[in-house]
């Protein structure tokens, strides 16, 4: 017994300094930020307890609202996206030529920094030097759209360098999911007379449904916090037409200098991605239910 509780107390020490780095990184901040969101602060001076009026006050504001919507686009988008990714991860897995090569390709936007990547687009997009313009131009195009400065085409512009820039990471996921499903249940399954639809879609995907399960997480949760690609490219413009909820709190707390009300805002993001966390996870454990039942 005493053998059994010096083991513990050695386990214990041994995960206390990750534990304390953890709540000091991680579970401390947010819980200043939530206290600050209860708080009228402008970052330097004394704060003036308000109560829940930051709160309160982010149910009437239409900007953040607008801000969430647009955040809720690009998670839409983003979970759409996987369906293509998934697809060449498959196309991937084959035997075909020059995959080796793809694979290196499809990886280069995870080697390059957010900020690399907005500058790439930005003189992509470029309303009079830019090669998509150019592209446009050539083929007859007489006035191509200027794609950053026009609210309603900023999103769709912004959303594509986004899904481009993570290609390469849930490729791979998928990828090395693949990999791991035996190779000989598809040769069972080609000897029984089972073509290449049936093969992925009766062993492959069921396999890959707890890998599928994580990406759609990463990719819904990850686009609502999403946050340096936009600043650089748009910085929110024209007018909030690609305002998101990262970028609003920013703009609140570091331009407006109100870090109450950026710490309110701060504080409904993180519900808003547990709650969509929470819904992801209970919606494909209901969809497990299902399949197997």
């Amino acid at each position: 017994m005493e053998k059994v509780m010096s083991n513990k107390l050695v386990i214990a020490l041994y995960v206390l300094p990750s534990l304390l780095l953890l709540f000091a990184i991680i579970y401390v901040p947010i819980v200043l930020t939530g206290y600050y969101g209860l708080n009228q602060w402008n970052g330097i001076g004394s704060m003036t307890f308000v109560g829940l009026d930051n709160y309160q006050h982010l149910f009437t504001d239409k900007a953040f609202w607008q801000s969430a919507w647009h955040s809720l686009l690009l998670a839409l988008f983003s979970g759409i996206s996987l369906i293509g990714y998934l697809a060449i991860a498959m196309i991937l897995s084959g035997k075909i030529k020059g995959a080796n090569l793809l694979r290196k390709i499809y990886l280069i936007p995870m080697l390059l920094s957010s900020v690399a990547i907005a500058q790439l687009w930005l003189k992509i997009y470029h309303p009079t030097n830019g090669v998509l313009n150019f592209l446009l131009t050539s083929v007859g195009v007489h006035n191509p759209p200027e794609w950053l400065a026009n609210p309603s085409l900023v999103l769709l512009a912004l959303f594509i360098p986004i899904i481009w820039q993570y290609a390469g990471f849930y490729i791979l996921i998928y990828y090395a999911g693949l990999k791991n499903i035996p190779e000989t249940l598809m040769e069972a399954a080609r000897i029984d007379g089972a073509s290449a639809w049936q093969i992925a879609t009766r062993i492959k995907l069921p396999l890959l449904r707890e890998v599928i399960n994580v990406t759609i997480i990463l990719s819904i949760v990850g686009s609502l916090k999403y946050f340096d690609l936009i600043y650089v490219m748009t910085d929110g413009g024209p007018n909030g037409a690609s305002e998101v909820m990262a970028s609003y709190m920013y703009h609140q707390a570091f331009r407006s200098f109100d870090f109450g009300y950026g710490s309110a805002t701060a504080f409904a993001l993180l519900l808003i991605c547990l709650i969509a966390t929470w819904l992801i996870r209970k919606v494909t454990a209901t969809s497990d239910t299902i399949q197997y039942s």
